[in-house]
């Protein structure tokens, strides 16, 4: 195709018809989106499965962006549909599913399921796993509009946008703008600022 012919020439070391900050930009896009798309859902499912610490994050979660990280790699080098986690993965969650050997075993059930993908439709398997993440609002602290507010428009835009990652920058900046325009900059971490930045940029100059 010619967006396949266009990125084999950004390995051209003459780099004819190439602009390289074009080039950057397109990276850091796909970049931003994997990462937010990954840590969005991996956050999702682990709060799901019980497995956050009393301060609402993952221990270990290095570990498991790195082992997101090769694979995505992997299966781009392999030339297959991205290889990273997926929001599906709450329904494993569901039945039990805690460790490693459970992805395992649903990887072998996908290689048998591929002779009979013709027959079956996901949408079902979405709605119930949409069913199954949205339990977790009942958490949000809707007397606070400063914490209510961007995880409502996180929540909305997910759907609308067709991206869990443009509900997470929308949910960023929202919180950002909110908690500045209440008078709650102390609440805002140094990392916020710069990811409702860079968000901001990405809308503008894409």
């Amino acid at each position: 195709t010619a967006i396949s012919l266009t990125f084999g020439q950004c390995f051209n070391l003459k780099g004819l018809n190439i602009n390289i900050l074009d080039f950057i930009v397109i990276m850091c896009s796909f970049l931003f989106v994997d990462m937010f798309d990954t840590l969005g859902t991996l956050i999702g499912v682990a709060n799901k499965a019980k497995m956050l610490d009393e301060n609402g994050r993952l221990p270990r979660i290095k570990q498991a962006l790195l082992a997101d990280a090769i694979a995505t790699s992997a299966g781009a080098i392999l030339g297959t549909s991205t290889t990273t986690t997926f929001v599906e993965s709450s329904s494993g969650v569901a039945e039990g599913g805690r460790t490693g050997l459970s992805s395992v075993v649903t990887g072998f059930l996908f290689l048998i399921a591929i002779i009979f993908a013709p027959v079956f439709t996901t949408a079902p398997a979405l709605i119930f796993v949409g069913f199954l993440m949205v339990s977790a609002v009942v958490e949000i602290d809707f007397n606070d509009l400063t914490e209510s507010i961007p995880a409502y428009l996180c929540l909305i835009c997910m759907p609308l946008m067709y991206s869990i990652s443009e509900g997470i920058a929308v949910g960023v900046i929202s919180y950002v703008i909110v908690n500045l325009v209440a008078g709650k900059a102390k609440k805002i971490t140094p990392l916020m600022y710069v990811l409702a930045l860079l968000f901001i940029l990405k809308y503008i100059f894409l």
